[in-house]
């Protein structure tokens, strides 16, 4: 495995793709602000396998995608960053004299959580315009949040003239989450938004934070499909699900020295104490400890291209997401159930958070088109919701566009 610290930033975009986005940013941030600015990216990302276990310092196997939030950055002499987002079509100041800002719930939360730390740390955040231009699906579970904060963070810190490794990044962004827009999310997405690697899965242990690259076969395309779906209980009960893990913890720590996450329960110490948990919790514990297993195991599966293996395990990490963490829905669970009916699919499951969002399918490359046909038609008429259906490819981490 190669150690993340060891890691710089992905590399830029490809350069044809680069001009015209560079063009279509330098063409909006004139309308709205003065100056000439730098541009960067920080993509999106779909989780492969191991979902939930980032938080309890597990394995997870997720791979950026080539959906991402693109920015356009420039100084401005006062103490304010001025925000444009162009698909919210609205803008708003950060004022960064404010002593002490409190969260307005909306999506400068994840601006402002940025800048803060930023200030934190020792970074001389100054005042800048900036517009933001977000490909990633909102609310999709594809880590928008993460792409947005990662964008973010790289604009402030070149103009800010300082410097910070990914890791480093990684981490800022994600105590920008936790602390300041209140979402106890690990670190994985925003490590995949940063250290991507177009054509690769990354495998990473979210204690050590090592990460190996797993390539992904040119003979299938990951397809990403949408329920359209949010339901509202989604953060309250991401937040009460990490609440479970650390009572869990509590409860194995007490039988079982070293035992500081759950990632440090086997599933013979699951077996041997688990009868003594209630029930709920026994399940989450379940599902954390043979999710990493799953993981693991997914990636010398995708290493040995035995994808039948590695499609049974993500149809194994759903069953379990849906009985014992409890997080899928009716319209995620008759995506899976379809997909699984339709010819050339490997495997699949739900990915993200849950309780709405996307699922991740790996399907042969040929049978992509009839996927796409059968899987909209299909869930159109079970649930009567089209879908939005997104065939994508894992694509390079965040970095600047010239």
């Amino acid at each position: 495995m190669l150690h993340s610290s060891n890691l710089n930033f992905a590399s830029n975009c490809d350069p044809l793709n680069t001009n015209a986005v560079v063009r279509s940013l330098k063409a909006e941030f004139s309308r709205h602000f003065a100056g000439e600015p730098s541009f960067f990216r920080a993509p999106g990302r779909v989780n492969l396998i191991g979902e939930h276990t980032d938080y309890n310092e597990g394995y997870v196997l997720p791979a950026a995608i080539d959906f991402d939030v693109r920015i356009a950055c420039a100084k401005d002499d006062g103490s304010k960053l001025r925000v444009y987002s162009v698909q919210q079509t609205e803008d708003a100041e950060l004022d960064l004299a404010e002593s002490d800002p409190h969260p307005r719930h909306d999506w400068t939360d994840y601006i402002r959580g940025v800048e803060l730390q930023l200030r934190k740390g020792g970074t001389s955040v100054r005042g800048a315009n900036l517009v933001i231009d977000g490909r990633v699906p909102m609310g999709a579970g594809l880590s928008s949040s993460a792409a947005l904060e990662v964008s973010v963070s790289k604009g402030l810190m070149e103009l800010s003239g300082q410097s910070m490794n990914g890791v480093e990044m990684a981490r800022l962004c994600q105590r920008a989450e936790n602390e300041f827009v209140g979402a106890r999310c690990g670190i994985m997405d925003q490590f995949s938004s940063i250290f991507g690697r177009a054509g690769h899965a990354m495998l990473l242990d979210c204690r050590s934070l090592e990460l190996e690259y797993v390539p992904l076969p040119n003979s299938v395309c990951v397809v990403i499909c949408n329920t359209m779906v949010r339901h509202s209980l989604s953060s309250g009960e991401y937040n009460k699900r990490r609440a479970q893990c650390e009572e869990g913890v509590r409860y194995f720590a007490a039988r079982r020295d070293g035992v500081t996450a759950l990632r440090d329960v086997s599933e013979s110490l699951l077996t041997q104490h688990g009868d003594s948990l209630p029930d709920v919790l026994f399940r989450r514990c379940r599902h954390v400890v043979t999710e990493n297993a799953r993981v693991l195991r997914a990636a010398n599966a995708l290493k040995a291209g035995d994808l039948a293996t590695l499609g049974k395990l993500m149809y194994e990490s759903h069953t379990s997401l849906k009985d014992d963490y409890e997080v899928s829905c009716q319209e995620l669970d008759i995506m899976v159930h379809l997909a699984s009916e339709t010819p050339g699919t490997w495997g699949s499951r739900m990915t993200g958070g849950g309780f709405g969002g996307c699922t991740i399918s790996i399907v042969s490359r040929d049978s992509v088109a009839e996927f796409k046909s059968r899987m909209s038609r299909e869930y159109k008429s079970a649930t009567s919701i089209d879908p939005e259906i997104y065939v994508t490819s894992a694509a390079e981490g965040a970095g600047i566009l010239t």
